[in-house]
């Protein structure tokens, strides 16, 4: 059996998403490395097979703070002084994969500055982090996210907050790492009872969890909004 937190699921995700909206076509702002080509990748290969196209994509890496040229040369911003300024008219999104939240908080303002807060922003969830008061940079982003980091049911509230209480130094920057082993411990005896499967799913903290063909553990996540600050349901 295999268990695992992939990013490139989610990109896999957020393109099917973006096909149910209605959305084909858009660019993609992607951090540099071997995980931002994974998720590229994984994107780029989804959303073809459901019929859309990734036009352009830009690269960031770490150490910067302004993506303003990276914005400029994907979306083709066209500003011109005393005229209103435009952008290409054939995207329907921007995908964000970044690894960090604090990226995503540079780079969501930096879109609408750059007369691009019209087109509609998604993301993968290593976008977001909770903090209302840095987050409200990210409003408007729509992303999935497992239930322990956006849910606000009573059992996953009281579980991740008994979590929280024991280890509250260590739970900030890995809070989907403890529910990840939660999930885990949880799947064992579902697994050795054969009881997991793709009709018969099991409600976990990392999702909603099926066993496909291939007898791989499967997630079905929450997708939210951002707004004021907070992830809001869809």
């Amino acid at each position: 059996y295999q268990f695992a937190l992939l990013p490139e699921d989610e990109a896999r995700r957020v393109a099917r998403r973006l096909v149910a909206d209605g959305k084909l076509n858009g660019v993609a702002i992607i951090a540099d490395g071997e995980w931002g080509n994974r998720v590229q990748a994984a994107f780029a290969d989804e959303l073809s097979q459901h019929g859309g196209a990734l036009l352009s994509s830009g690269r960031y890496e770490a150490t910067r703070s302004d993506f303003s040229d990276t914005i400029k040369q994907i979306l083709q911003v066209h500003a011109v002084k005393g005229e209103p300024s435009t952008h290409r008219t054939d995207a329907d999104f921007v995908f964000i994969a970044c690894n960090t939240a604090g990226a995503a908080r540079l780079i969501m303002p930096q879109l609408k500055f750059n007369y691009a807060g019209d087109i509609p922003v998604y993301a993968t969830s290593d976008s977001f982090e909770p903090d209302p008061s840095a987050n409200v940079d990210l409003d408007g982003m729509i992303f999935p996210d497992m239930p322990w980091m956006v849910s606000d049911d009573p059992t996953t509230t009281r579980i991740r907050d008994s979590v929280r209480a024991a280890w509250p130094a260590r739970t900030a920057r890995r809070d989907r790492l403890y529910a990840f082993g939660f999930d885990a411990y949880r799947l064992v005896p579902a697994l050795r009872a054969k009881t997991l499967s793709q009709a018969n799913e099991l409600s976990g903290v990392t999702g909603k969890l099926f066993l496909d063909d291939q007898n791989r553990i499967r997630r079905e996540l929450q997708w939210v909004q951002m707004r004021n600050g907070e992830p809001a349901a869809l």
